[in-house]
């Protein structure tokens, strides 16, 4: 039976833009098993970061709920909220925008373990130990940013993340700024750490390939909303949200005949701004088989089959 780690309840975020209102989360549910990947995926402006960011405090929510094992966060004691500075961490998409240029990076790594109590030498184990088990050697502790590789620099900030051996890490779109090669390099190493220590992730990407090799199961997000959950297999084999086949569709497929024969979905118009949402269900402006009802309500989640969620009135068979 699987326990339930970090969960959003309702979450809405919103932010005031003049007059106008911008609806980066917009009622979201979500749930992250403890010991799992889960894979958030959405275009651009969907609002994955925005959820990322809540979940490990980072933001305040507008409504709604964070739950961390079962507990409201927003009415957590200060003791609970002390350990819970400790067990959330990110992984920042950008890792030169991420580390201090002017600091080294053991010196970075002590100041995030010193801020949330640890006492010098044990900050000091924990940075010598966090880095090597991010692929580098404890030399790198005494190099700046500038004098390594973006490789490197995102070992360095997953070093960071770790040293406080926490329970719960947003990665964040953490390869998405790396070549090739060493974008598979840290994949492999965070699948490895997630194993070693039994890390609960929420995997951010908008590389559908990268998540289909990273997660158990994916959430498919539109506009402040999870409009489709399901296991990997079963998304990646039969999307039934109109949008996730769209994404799915995107993906290349590295055989030429294949690629040729299959037929991609093409979405129309641009994607709704979030301080203008549509009424009823936000991708009907886009979608080729909404109806009246999808101009006019909201589709509620549903179980579509095990572990098998979607909010459409038409999904596709």
């Amino acid at each position: 039976m699987t326990e339930v780690l970090t969960e959003a309840r309702g979450l809405a975020r919103h932010y005031r833009i003049g007059r106008r209102v911008l609806h980066a989360l917009d009622g979201v549910d979500l749930a992250v098993d403890r010991g799992a990947t889960l894979g958030l995926v959405g275009e651009s402006g969907s609002g994955k970061s925005t959820l990322g960011r809540t979940l490990v405090g980072l933001q305040k929510p507008t409504l709604g709920k964070v739950l961390f094992e079962g507990k409201d966060v927003a009415d957590a004691e200060p003791s609970f909220l002390k350990r819970l500075r400790r067990e959330r961490q990110i992984i920042f998409q950008d890792p030169s925008g991420a580390l201090n240029p002017r600091m080294t990076i053991g010196a970075t790594v002590l100041e995030h373990l010193s801020v949330q109590g640890w006492s010098r030498a044990e900050a000091q184990r924990q940075a010598a130990v966090a880095i090597e088990q991010a692929g580098l050697s404890t030399a790198f502790l005494s190099r700046y940013p500038h004098e390594i590789s973006g490789g490197q620099r995102q070992r360095a900030v997953i070093a960071r993340a770790i040293s406080t051996d926490p329970a719960f890490i947003v990665a964040d779109e953490p390869v998405s700024a790396l070549d090739v090669s060493t974008r598979a390099q840290i994949m492999n190493l965070l699948r490895k750490l997630q194993m070693e220590r039994g890390l609960t992730m929420l995997f951010i990407s908008h590389d559908l390939s990268v998540v289909a090799h990273m997660c158990r199961d994916v959430a498919v997000m539109h506009l402040g909303r999870i409009v489709e959950r399901a296991p990997r297999a079963v998304l990646f084999k039969t999307p039934r949200h109109p949008y996730t086949a769209a994404l799915m569709s995107a993906i290349p497929i590295p055989d030429p005949v294949r690629e040729k024969k299959r037929t991609r979905i093409i979405l129309k118009g641009e994607t709704p701004n979030p301080a203008n949402k549509p009424s009823g269900c936000s991708f009907h402006t886009r979608c080729p088989r909404a109806t009246d009802i999808c101009r006019s309500v909201d589709p509620p989640m549903r179980e579509m089959g095990k572990g098998h969620e979607i909010a459409c009135h038409h999904p596709l068979e």
